[in-house]
């Protein structure tokens, strides 16, 4: 008996653990194809279970976030987080945190997240406004806003206008559809419709109805938007394909958008946009005022993640070009979506990845002359901590619609008309005045440029006449100034809008330029034998400073080499090395060290010499190098330190000069004998003309020949009866080394 209980006992628990796992599977299925209520239900049921998880708990916490239980989700997430290094996880927890108002600890956790993904758009944003709560406040212009008093019990959203103004179309589920099922497993709402309401002057609800059959499918209805040329007009909804042609892989009804002719005010000829798939949603489009292009939302492959924001080009034929992906100016690794664009140019979009105040927060991309400046929060009126979304228009651009599903509300999602009361400010502004630095006179037309803290070219003016200039800058960030005007140096500055108080509009940031004085420096080579001028010499001069090369050039047929020093001020130093070199001639290196003190040309030929000394045979090379005599010990002919110095000035000529051929001649006063002056002599010059043998390419070069008083410079004889009477500086000036050039 015992052994039957156990094994009952153990079929009901693998039997319940099946259960378990069927219904695990079945929730994941309502999970993966968006159905979040009824994953929910699923989900409750399991918790405690076998199959429970911190992965299932991440699905009901994300299921209660998408079904709008904030409260329950964030009960949810704090017990995910804790287990949990999914950095999705923190993310979304930092998220519905902000929706419930607790803005402290939802910082916190973004800093998490941050810590976790550094890289990712949305950590760059944060990092970037840790003040934002203050930032929106103080940069967003003044709106009032009212409940619109068309609004039901049920969800509504997304008032878009007719061209005449007269009509505006709206979503709403508060209509039951008769012998239709009319939920949706999302929240188990009812599908969205899409309604048109006639309207007063004062904006007020006339008559309103459902659109009909030919319009609105059995599924969802989305944004609409009217061309401007009020020829066609294009919308969104479920795609309603037939079959196995209308979910994705993973079991999702994307969303498509259709475009219909408008004719006597009925929408006929529908037709698929191009860029539709059923892989991928594409949605709520927009128009510019002159219709030339549309801006709609789409998730499909290669963005950013989630739904990014596109642009397309629309051709005069009703055509379009390529889809374009707005960037990282808008798009975030989270939710952009309801693109739409004002009379004014300006961008309006809703984001759940950029730095708002909870949920879904409406941004505008500002236009200033046809040029996209900043990303603005439209402010804590606007914008609460719940999801704000969808807003648009009228003509006026200072009023319109918004959608938010913030408390105090008639139903799930409200419709709010909104006046703007004060304009858009384009941010902080960088201005200021191009400037000489002598007197601070006006420069007019000069050319300023700005630079991000990467040296990357973000923009450039001209200053006008009265010599002004202005950017557009962001928060947050490091810029340079850089003004640049013929005969000036470039003036520089520094601008920072990090830290700075929310109420700061303005940087004032005038740029100094400094005159061009006209430093320049000449040269002219000349010949050390003939003084001609030398043309082909090369002519190298280096700042000792920086190692930069100031000159590099040849003679000219003057033997002048002209160089501008453009960079150079007063009172700067000059410290210079110079190398002569010419083919057949001495190569010649010298330094060049002054301050500039007042404006010109400097002459280095008056400084300096810069002749150069022709290499011919029958030349000592000692008459034209700095060679000081070569001593040896008494009796000796060991080369000693000193004398290797002088050497080395031989060996570096002749590498210099691989052909160079040399007679290294050995000579003595007529003191001592003949033959022991010829001996000493002899053992000297070879001795010399080995150590230099030993440092040159092709030896042979070089001999050593001793002379002793065979050949004395002077009447200085000691031979014979007669005693010299020369003084010692005469003897001095027998006793030499000569470097006879024997061949070049």
């Amino acid at each position: 008996m015992k052994h039957i209980l156990v094994t009952i006992s153990l079929l009901f628990t693998i039997q319940f653990a099946n259960a378990q796992a069927g219904k695990l599977k079945r929730a994941d299925n309502y999970y993966k194809t968006l159905a979040f209520a009824l994953a929910a239900d699923q989900y409750e049921g399991l918790i405690g279970s076998e199959v429970d998880s911190p992965e299932m708990q991440s699905k009901l916490a994300y299921s209660y976030f998408r079904t709008e239980r904030f409260d329950l989700s964030e009960k949810t997430y704090a017990k995910v987080v804790q287990q949990s290094s999914n950095a999705e996880d923190i993310y979304q927890y930092a998220q519905v945190l902000k929706i419930n108002g607790n803005y402290t600890a939802s910082d916190e956790w973004m800093n998490k997240f941050i810590a976790m993904k550094p890289n990712d758009v949305r950590s760059q944003s944060f990092n970037s406004q840790k003040n934002y709560k203050e930032q929106i406040a103080a940069a967003a212009p003044d709106f009032s806003i009212q409940n619109w008093k068309n609004n039901s019990e049920y969800t509504d959203f997304g008032t878009y206008p007719s061209l005449d103004a007269n009509k505006l179309y709206f979503l709403s589920s508060r209509s039951e559809r008769s012998f239709v099922h009319n939920n949706w497993t999302w929240n188990n709402d009812r599908f969205l419709e899409l309604h048109v309401a006639t309207t007063d002057s004062t904006n007020e609800v006339v008559n309103q109805d459902v659109l009909s059959k030919r319009v609105n499918s059995r599924f969802h209805e989305g944004p609409i938007c009217f061309h401007p040329n009020g020829k066609w007009v294009i919308y969104t909804r479920n795609n309603i394909k037939k079959g196995n042609k209308r979910k994705d892989s993973q079991g999702i009804q994307n969303l498509k958008l259709y475009i219909a002719d408008v004719s006597n005010g009925k929408w006929l000829n529908e037709r698929e946009f191009i860029y539709n798939s059923r892989d991928y949603s594409v949605g709520h489009p927009s128009f510019t005022p002159d219709g030339k292009w549309m801006y709609l939302s789409s998730d499909k492959p290669g963005g950013f993640g989630g739904a990014d924001i596109y642009q397309v080009a629309v051709k005069e034929d009703g055509t379009f070009g390529e889809l374009i992906n707005l960037g990282k100016e808008i798009n975030t690794e989270g939710q952009e979506m309801f693109p739409w664009v004002s009379q004014e140019g300006h961008l309006f979009f809703s984001s759940d990845g950029l730095v708002g105040l909870g949920g879904l927060d409406i941004f505008v991309w500002l236009n200033d002359n046809n040029n996209f400046t900043e990303v603005l929060n439209c402010g804590t009126t606007i914008n609460s901590s719940y999801d704000d979304f969808a807003l648009t228009t009228f003509n006026n651009g200072k009023e319109g619609y918004f959608s938010s599903n913030r408390s105090g509300g008639k139903g799930g999602d409200d419709i709010y008309h909104y006046q703007q009361l004060t304009p858009f400010s384009l941010g902080l502004m960088v201005k200021g005045y191009t400037k000489d630095k002598n007197g601070s006179a006006i420069l007019a037309q000069t050319t300023v440029y700005l630079f991000d803290s990467a040296s990357k070219k973000m923009d450039s003016v001209v200053s006008n006449n009265q010599g002004y200039y202005e950017f557009h800058l962001v928060r947050d960030a490091n810029y340079q100034l850089l003004a640049e005007k013929s005969d000036y140096f470039d003036g520089k500055a520094s601008v920072t809008t990090k830290a700075l108080p929310v109420s700061t509009r303005v940087i004032d940031q005038d740029l100094v330029l400094e005159k061009d004085p006209g430093f320049a420096l000449l040269t002219i080579v000349k010949d050390g034998q003939t003084s001609g001028v030398l043309d082909s010499v090369q002519v190298e001069i280096k700042d000792l400073k920086t190692g930069n090369k100031v000159i590099y050039d040849l003679t000219n047929e003057n033997g002048e080499v002209f160089k501008s020093l453009a960079n150079n001020k007063m009172g700067d130093v000059l410290d210079y090395s110079i190398k002569l070199s010419r083919p057949g001639y001495l190569t010649k290196e010298l330094v060049y060290t002054t301050k500039l003190t007042k404006p010109g040309v400097l002459e280095l030929n008056k400084a300096l010499d810069m002749t150069m000394d022709k290499l011919t045979v029958g030349i000592d090379l000692a008459t034209i190098i700095d060679i000081k005599p070569i001593y040896f010990d008494y009796a000796k002919y060991a080369i000693r330190k000193d004398a290797s110095i002088e050497l080395d000035k031989i060996v570096k000529v002749m590498k210099e000069y691989p052909t160079m051929e040399i007679e290294l001649g050995s000579h003595t006063d007529c003191r001592g004998s003949i033959a022991s002056n010829e001996k000493l002599s002899d053992n000297r010059a070879k001795a010399s003309a080995a150590y230099i043998r030993a440092r040159i390419p092709n030896p042979d070069r070089i001999y050593g020949k001793g002379y002793g008083e065979a050949k004395l410079k002077n009447g200085c004889g000691c031979e014979g009866p007669v005693k010299s009477t020369c003084s010692e500086a005469e003897h001095q000036e027998n006793r030499r080394t000569e470097f006879i050039i024997m061949k070049m």
